[in-house]
């Protein structure tokens, strides 16, 4: 059996506030479910300006990631389309 092109996967994207006041993502973290992801980025939010939880669909072949759904976002966070 061929394994799926696209999963399901749930991260947790952290901002710190780069120069000039701009956000800048720092290292995003993957959890294995939704309440998991929840978890960690309200674990996690004290240290960020700002903090967001997303469940995505991952291309397996590219990496590239469509369709979030954000699950928990805190403090300041960029739009999805920016």
């Amino acid at each position: 059996m061929l394994p799926a092109i696209r999963a399901v996967k749930f991260i947790i994207v952290p901002y710190r506030k780069g120069n000039g006041g701009t956000l800048q993502p720092a290292e995003m973290r993957q959890a294995s479910n939704e309440a998991s992801a929840i978890r960690i980025a309200e674990s996690m939010a004290p240290g960020f300006a700002g903090i967001a939880a997303y469940e995505v669909v991952v291309d397996n072949e590219t990496g590239a990631m469509d369709s979030p759904r954000v699950l928990m976002q805190q403090g300041a966070v960029p739009a999805l389309d920016d």
